[in-house]
């Protein structure tokens, strides 16, 4: 039977990376809390589907262990992260090449200062096969990372706003060097083939990669949510409950019944929340096709980060995740896992496959006509657009008692989702008398 007996302080209708830590805090915090999730389970976006053993990421998002959220959030002390090796490999020009080595190889470690960027700085000038120039050349991109890895996230926040691929030329570097490491580099952290995104958004994620080092949660992306949902008290997450509407003071669901509560919080994907709050600002997005392979032998014998800058195909970055996170496989199988961006992702399956094998073939330098392909899963709104200029602190409080978070809130990244969370928590906090501030008040809470 359909019931109205369902009562709690605040009802969050989303179980993603930006509910549950909003969830976090309002609980720890003494308010009651009920998150609605339509999915059989928790992560939205984040989801890691098992298939014969193999777990697959349905979304080619990396996280960077500069991410502060990851550190601040509740319920996330737990998490392992799978580091890449240092920097990337660029394929270009028929030849594969080793640069951009930044950040420390511990998780959870911070900037790295002067020393650093010496440090990264004689990395590349030592850097065998240099597609980008002679080892001045290397050097000049190690002392820019360094530069922007120990540059404060809000003076980055004071630049004017541009599309990032109108200030390529102007980051003090050779041509050769921002067109064979840089432009790709961004394209793959940002899912954005054109760069149309703000120059405010690409400099914050380019910090987080100067900082940090690319990784993956161990035993999928599903991880996060997981570890989050898990630290919540017993009972707190509701699977399978689909909201329908949703107002200041109740949220009605299509099987469930109505939640009554003090206030909502909409912490679902953009496009769900323009549905349930109509008016409420739809941005474009980034679609995302990846493309999980499994073969006999890995075709890299590396915990690397594959940059296909200038290879004729579809495919933007990939990697043999087996060897970045051996958890992800049955024993002794190997996982190609390969991203695809912009309009290529939308093609049929059997078509963008054929051409990924051609060119992931060239790519490692190996046959591909006996990898099986595993799953492709395709995701319209993997990645809500970011265009200049970009409000990295858009409004979470719509009106006092209905409130909206996620990453189309503040960065697209999970960093971004996270902290769109907090924000949200602290408004809602802030309204019930809980918190004299509505707004947190560090200064890279923004950054990504």
């Amino acid at each position: 039977m359909l019931t109205s007996a369902h009562r709690t302080d605040v009802v969050i209708v989303g179980a993603g990376l930006a509910g549950l830590a909003a969830a976090h805090q309002l609980t720890s915090a003494g308010v009651t809390v009920s998150v609605l999730e339509a999915a059989p389970r928790v992560g939205g976006r984040m989801t890691t589907d098992l298939i014969d053993g193999f777990r697959l990421d349905r979304s080619g998002q990396l996280v960077d262990t500069s991410f502060p959220e990851l550190r601040r959030t509740p319920g996330l002390g737990e998490l392992v992260l799978r580091p890449f090796s240092p920097g990337v490999l660029v394929r270009a020009d028929g030849r594969t090449h080793r640069v951009g080595a930044t950040g420390t190889s511990g998780w959870g470690t911070g900037g790295r200062g002067t020393r650093g960027a010496l440090t990264t700085a004689r990395a590349l000038a030592n850097a065998a096969r240099a597609p980008l120039g002679g080892a001045l050349d290397q050097a000049r991109l190690g002392a820019a990372l360094g530069r922007l890895a120990a540059l404060p996230a809000d003076r980055l926040l004071t630049r004017p706003d541009r599309p990032v691929a109108e200030t390529l030329a102007g980051r003090g570097l050779p041509t050769r060097t921002v067109e064979g490491f840089l432009r790709p580099l961004l394209v793959s952290l940002l899912s954005d083939p054109e760069l149309t995104t703000s120059s405010r958004c690409a400099d914050l994620v380019l910090r987080g990669y100067a900082r940090g080092r690319l990784c993956l949660p161990a035993g999928g992306a599903s991880a996060v949510p997981e570890l989050l949902a898990a630290a919540l008290p017993p009972g707190t997450v509701r699977t399978g409950v689909r909201a329908v509407t949703a107002s200041t003071t109740a949220v009605a669901t299509a099987e469930h019944g109505e939640f009554a509560c003090r206030s909502v919080l909409v912490a679902t994907g953009a496009r769900a929340a323009a549905d349930l709050l109509p008016g409420l600002r739809l941005p474009a997005f980034h679609p995302v096709t990846v493309l999980h392979h499994t073969a006999d032998r890995p075709p890299l014998r590396e915990p690397a980060l594959v940059l296909t800058a200038g290879d004729h195909g579809p495919v933007a970055h990939t990697a043999v995740t087996s060897e970045v996170d051996p958890a992800r496989t049955p024993p002794g199988r190997v996982l190609i896992t390969s991203t695809v961006l912009g309009a290529a992702a939308a093609l049929p399956t059997a078509e963008l496959e054929r051409a990924a094998r051609t060119q992931l073939a060239a790519v490692y330098g190996t046959s591909t006509a006996d990898w099986d392909l595993l799953t492709a899963h395709h995701d319209p709104d993997a990645v809500p657009a970011m265009p200049a200029p970009h409000d990295l602190r858009r409004p979470v409080r719509l009106l006092s008692g209905l409130y909206v978070c996620g990453d189309h809130r503040d960065s697209s990244t999970v960093q971004g989702a996270l902290v769109s969370g907090r924000r949200a928590a602290r408004a809602i906090l802030h309204d019930l008398g809980a918190l004299p501030s509505a707004e947190p008040s560090t200064p890279d809470a923004a950054a990504a």
